[in-house]
């Protein structure tokens, strides 16, 4: 069963909810998805959003509604010890204001696992529960079921946790030197500036923070738009180091890259590229919501650490 700062590790025989916020899950990756979790020792549940249809949007899985009521039940319940979200596409910031935040705040944290369109409930379980959770591949998702590395990377972060844990990449580099010890946030850029302005959102402060970045099928404008629109916010004020991810089926990564430079740089904090998280190959599984040390050192690979649990964190 999960332990209670919501990142786990589980152990075989626990029950996992399925559940799908966001986009359909066409069923036949949701059964391949079911029997790698049972290939695990998991026992995998299917809540009913993910077998249903939204009566208009055929990108959403089901109506809002019902895809709200599956994850805050599967939260709420003590008898699930992790929650996966099947596929990202996107919807999930339709089901935020339907959560209901007292009764998801008195259930026993767990760990959830997703990404890309998932990055909304990320922030929101950070923000309105202070809980940590896993950034990692859609596991009802191809690039997740036909891709070793990430498979690998995930069945680490549900069943081995996070001690002693480091992420790099071969293609990682340097933009800004320099080291950095802060909590992990972020996630998928479109998504961050998706959820900027919200009426009952939190006011952001993001001190002490190291922001995780990533995007897929965005042109270099819209990427600037997010960005920009994140800075006005000042969604990066205070935060002490930035690591990108992947931009898989964006524009040219050189281009991205010089957009990152000419606004994220004048922040001067470390700044690292290419860090293999995201939506492309080999992903890595990440955590949010806790601390770890940024390295961006010349001379040495770029990678992330994790850092030692503090007291708080013992106690969450």
């Amino acid at each position: 069963m999960s332990g209670p700062d919501g990142l786990g590790p589980l152990v075989a025989g626990d029950r996992v909810a399925l559940v799908a916020p966001a986009g359909p899950t066409p069923p036949e990756q949701g059964a391949r998805a079911e029997e790698l979790l049972r290939s695990w020792g998991l026992v995998p549940v299917t809540y009913p959003g993910a077998r249903a249809a939204h009566p208009r949007a055929t990108y959403l899985a089901a109506d809002d509604a019902q895809r709200a009521r599956d994850l805050e039940d599967a939260w709420c319940d003590p008898s699930i010890a992790g929650v996966f979200a099947l596929r990202g596409g996107y919807g999930s910031v339709r089901v935020l204001d339907r959560l209901d935040v007292d009764r998801m705040r008195a259930a026993r944290p767990k760990p959830l696992y997703g990404s890309s369109d998932l990055t909304a409930v990320h922030e929101w379980l950070r923000e309105e529960l202070g809980v940590a959770s896993w950034f990692t591949p859609m596991v009802g998702t191809a690039s997740l079921l036909d891709d070793a590395e990430a498979t690998a990377s995930l069945r680490v972060a549900v069943l081995e946790g996070l001690e002693g844990r480091r992420w790099s990449a071969p293609a990682a580099s340097v933009l800004v030197p320099g080291t950095a010890t802060g909590t992990l946030i972020g996630g998928n850029a479109s998504l961050l500036a998706m959820t900027l302005g919200a009426r009952r959102r939190r006011p952001v402060d993001n001190t002490g923070a190291i922001a995780l970045l990533e995007d897929v099928t965005e042109e270099t404008y819209r990427i600037d738009g997010y960005l920009t629109s994140l800075l006005r916010a000042g969604w990066f004020d205070g935060v002490v180091g930035i690591a990108l991810g992947g931009w898989q089926a964006c524009s040219p990564l050189d281009e991205i890259e010089a957009l990152c430079q000419e606004l994220l740089a004048p922040l001067g904090v470390p700044m690292v590229a290419e860090l293999g998280f995201g939506h492309g190959p080999a992903a890595h599984s990440l955590p949010l919501g806790r601390r770890g040390t940024l390295v961006a050192e010349p001379g040495r690979p770029p990678e992330l650490v994790m850092a030692p649990v503090g007291p708080a964190e013992e106690s969450a």
